[in-house]
């Protein structure tokens, strides 16, 4: 079942973010190479595809895991967890409509 990772950054998380990006990306291709990975990517905290110092305010991934204990352990490792990164995390189950 496809599973949304939502997630909401501390404020002033630039910095802890690029420093934990690399792991964070490589759990992410992992996914991908899988086949499991639908979309992931963060949200800009201004109307810019590239936001510069004003950062981002948190995550969507959307990705398919066998439960929804799978998704939240799975989310709950990721490196910007332990970075600090994230004030908050939700994992709920996400059903594809649309394409």
């Amino acid at each position: 079942m496809l599973y949304a990772v939502i997630s909401q950054d501390v404020d002033d998380s630039l910095e802890k973010r690029m420093s934990a990006r690399p792991a964070h990306l490589d759990r992410l291709n992992a996914l991908k190479d899988a086949g499991r990975l639908v979309l992931a990517g963060p949200h800009p905290a201004i109307d810019s595809d590239d936001p510069g110092t004003a950062g981002f305010t948190g995550s969507l991934v959307v990705a398919e895991f066998d439960s929804l204990q799978d998704a939240q352990e799975w989310a709950n490792a990721d490196p910007y967890m332990a970075a600090g990164v994230y004030d908050s995390v939700t994992v709920k189950p996400f059903k594809k409509v649309l394409p």
